[in-house]
Order: structure tokens, then sequence, then C-alpha cells
């Protein structure tokens, strides 16, 4: 099966297509898949990530089997293409505010980056043979034209009858990721007059990750019904660390008698990567009282994605002293590899096995309580066996359970109380606590329930089933 992954997030690297790699991994040993998977990765149509737009960057560190699109569809220059997508979203987002007039200019712009696209994506899967595509995040209205221009392209490639399709695989919909921007919801709360949604054509399947999101969709005007399909975590296989491990630490500056804090999220705005700052500035605090190793801080995403986020992190850094102290990887790859400098760059599974070997822990501290609808920092935590500390957000206890061992953060100005209570479970994790441990080892069970692999598992045996004979 031939095999395209479409995301609407315009970055070259996340969390979801991380995912994505964990689903497919237990799928390479059975040989069903013609690699490489063909991806694009909404580089063209997401102006709001600058530093990637609209060709993504230069060195994404892809794996062998996933090979990215670099294409610009819509024939215009970078700052009108800007104007026209960027006008879009706002308006699709007050949808309801405009008038007749103003929903006729929406529409005729629409339009008018639709076809390029259309033409793009038919021309993209007849290249490629492509099978099946995955559609990743493209039901929220980033790119409203490029969704029905997805939509349009697969109509024609599948119609009513043929062996093959697209799977919308959504990790956000429209009123649980309330995002918003200079005070106005990026968003609309539902979906609108110009927000296809999946099940407009015979050819689609919907995933979403959570039975929240299940719930929302279900209330979505269209006659298709999304099913539940829980994110895939890594497996992380053998704790030994090996050469790679040791060089990126020595070339990152990076102590191995100092334990690792991760922080697995992206540098964007609701992840509250600040508030990991200030808890971790608490840390050093409490540890330097002690007389322990001080931890050093590793954050995952780019400083690239939200500019000027980014520079409020690390003036945070600044302004409490830690600078020195955090280390900013500027995008975690999918695989870990060796740049042409020959620096290292770990993946996700690489960087969990530093931290449980150094006695580390996780953070993970939406600033919003309304935009996770999972937040994989708690399950990334738990399969490797270490402490995490999280600040309340709302589906929290459905995914991990009101007796989850995490240090809760329910207050900011709890920030030292829930610093101290980390460093106590980090200090009696690393010496091997019989009460810690089993509270590591009840957490791990909880999150293989939550995060089982069989739906994903059964999903591809019937996707791979539907696909055309070669």
């Amino acid at each position: 099966m031939k095999l395209a992954l479409i995301s609407g997030d315009g970055l070259p690297v996340s969390g979801l297509l991380t995912i994505f790699r964990n689903v497919l991994e237990a799928e390479f040993p059975n040989n069903t898949l013609a690699l490489p998977v063909v991806a694009d990765l909404g580089f063209s149509w997401r102006p709001d990530k600058k530093n990637f737009f609209p060709r993504g960057c230069e060195d994404g560190g892809y794996p062998e089997w996933m090979s990215v699109s670099t294409a610009v569809p819509l024939d215009l220059a970078r700052d009108e293409l800007e104007d026209a997508l960027t006008t879009l979203r706002s308006a699709v987002a007050r949808a309801d505010s405009l008038d007749e007039s103003e929903s006729a200019d929406v529409w005729r712009l629409v339009e008018s980056i639709a076809k390029p696209y259309e033409d793009y994506f038919s021309g993209w899967f007849e290249e490629h043979d492509v099978d099946w595509v995955c559609a990743v995040n493209m039901t929220l209205s980033d790119a409203v034209p490029v969704t029905l221009a997805l939509h349009r392209a697969a109509a024609r490639r599948w119609p009513a009858g043929a062996r093959g399709g697209v799977l919308f695989w959504d990790h956000d919909l429209f009123g649980s990721y309330a995002v918003f921007e200079e005070g106005a919801r990026v968003y609309p709360p539902e979906p609108n007059q110009f927000t296809p949604l999946p099940g407009s054509g015979p050819c689609h399947r919907w995933a979403v990750v959570s039975p929240g999101l299940a719930l929302e969709a279900a209330d979505y005007p269209t006659e298709l019904s999304a099913m539940t399909v829980p994110n895939v975590l890594p497996t992380l296989g053998s704790w030994e660390l090996e050469g790679r491990h040791e060089a990126f630490c020595e070339q990152r500056g990076l102590s191995s008698n100092r334990p690792l804090l991760l922080v697995p999220v992206r540098v964007f705005q609701v992840k509250g990567v600040e508030i990991s700052v200030r808890v971790f500035a608490e840390i050093k605090r409490i540890c330097e009282k002690r007389s322990l190793p001080v931890p050093q801080l590793l954050v995952f995403g780019s400083l690239d994605e939200d500019p000027p986020y980014a520079e409020k992190v690390v003036s945070a850094a600044r302004q409490m002293n830690v600078q020195d102290d955090v280390v900013f990887l500027d995008g975690v790859p999918l695989s870990s590899h060796q740049d042409a400098a020959l620096r290292w760059h770990l993946d996700e599974v690489d960087l969990l096995r530093l931290c449980r070997a150094g006695g580390g822990a996780v953070l993970f501290t939406p600033n919003t309580a309304d935009v996770e609808s999972v937040g994989l920092g708690p399950a990334l935590a738990a399969i490797s066996e270490v402490p995490c500390a999280v600040t309340d957000y709302a589906c929290f206890e459905d995914i991990y359970g009101a007796q989850s061992g995490c240090v809760r953060i329910t207050d900011t100005e709890e920030l030292t109380t829930a610093a101290e209570r980390l460093v106590d479970l980090m200090v009696r994790n690393s010496e091997g606590d019989p009460l810690v441990r089993e509270i590591m080892r009840r957490d791990k069970e909880q999150v293989l329930r939550s995060f089982d692999p069989q739906p994903w598992r059964q999903l591809l045996r019937e996707i791979v089933h539907t696909a055309a004979p070669h």
C-alpha cells in the first residue's frame, strides 16, 4: 500500500508526526507499506509559522522512510500568499459576523486558492500512485481552501466504489482548541459554512484521538462518525545508553551527574513553557539548598515556530537566572541522526532514555486549560517510569485517572510546593524507594490501558485490505 501524509500543522517536527512514526514503526515489519511515505507537512499554507513558510527548512532531519514535499502550488509572491491565507483564516473565525457581501468575497478567495491546490493534490496522488492519505489536523480552519481542495482531489481519485481514500486524523477540533491571538479566537468555536468536514465523499474515514473529541465531532453537521483511536506511544526498548547519547551530552554541554528534566512540547503560546521554566527555577533553588545535583532542563520545541512567544520564554529563563541550565533543542527529530557537522540530534526515545538513566523527570505545564485533547507529557513520563509535574487542564483525569501519581499544580502560586514534591520523587525514585516505584508502576499500567495500540493496528489492517491491488 502506498501511503501519503498531509499535515495541517506547517511544521517540520511536531508531536503528531512522532505519533505517526510510532504507528508506522509497528507496521514496518509486516512489509505492507511501500516506502517512502510521501508527505506534505503544510508549509505552503501556514503563514503563521513564518520561519517554515512556504517551503519548510533546509534540513528537517527526516527519516529514510519519509519523503517530504516542498511544493508551493499557488503562484503568488510570498507576501501575497501570506496576506490571502491570513485574511481567510481571520474571516472564517468570525464567519457569523459577516454579511452577505463579505461572505461572497470570502468564497471567491477560497475558490481562487482551492483550484491550484486541487490540481496539485491530484497530480501528487497520481505521481506517487497513492492508495490512502492520512490527513492530520486538516479539519481545523488553518487553510479552508486547502482542505476543500483535498476533498475535491480525493473525490476525483477515489469515487464511489474505488479502493482507497482519505483518513482524516484529528488531534484538535474547533470547540476544544481555544487558541487566541491578540484577543481574537483563531478558530471558530464550531464548524461554519466555510469549513469542510470529513464525510463529504464516499472515500472518507475519520479518527480522533480521545473520547472527548469524539463527543464534539458527534455534534458536527456530517453523517460520518468519528472513531476514537488512541495515540500510540513509542517503544523504548533497552535502557542502556550508547555512544550517541554520550556524544549528544558532550556536544550540548550536559553533565552526566546532573538529572535531565524534559519539557516535551512545542514552544508555542498555549504550551506553557514559561511555567516549566518557573518550576525549574524553584527546583534549582531547592537542589542547591539540599546540596543535590542541579538538573538541566531540555525543551523539545523549536524557537522558530512562534518567535514572540519564544522570546518571552527565553527572557523568563534569563530573569530567573537559569539560562545556563536550559537547553532548547529546536525541534526533536523523528529519528536520531547526525547532521553535516556531525552534531547529534536525538529523537524522543533517546531523550527519554537519557532522562531515566540520570534520574530525571518530565514537566508538562499547559497555561490554558482547554486546548489539550490528550497531553502526552504524563504518558511519556509514565512509560519511562520517571516522575512528572503537570498543571491542570480539562481532560487530564479523563486520560490519566484521578489517582495519577503526577505532581498536580492547581495554582501557579503553588510552584514551590510542587517543585519540592517533584524533587522528593526524583530522589526517591533514583534510590529505588518501593513506594515511589509502585506509584511509577501503577501510572505506567494506567497509561498503557489508555493508549492501547490495538485500535490503530486494526485500522491499519482495514486500510491495507481496502487499498488498490498492485
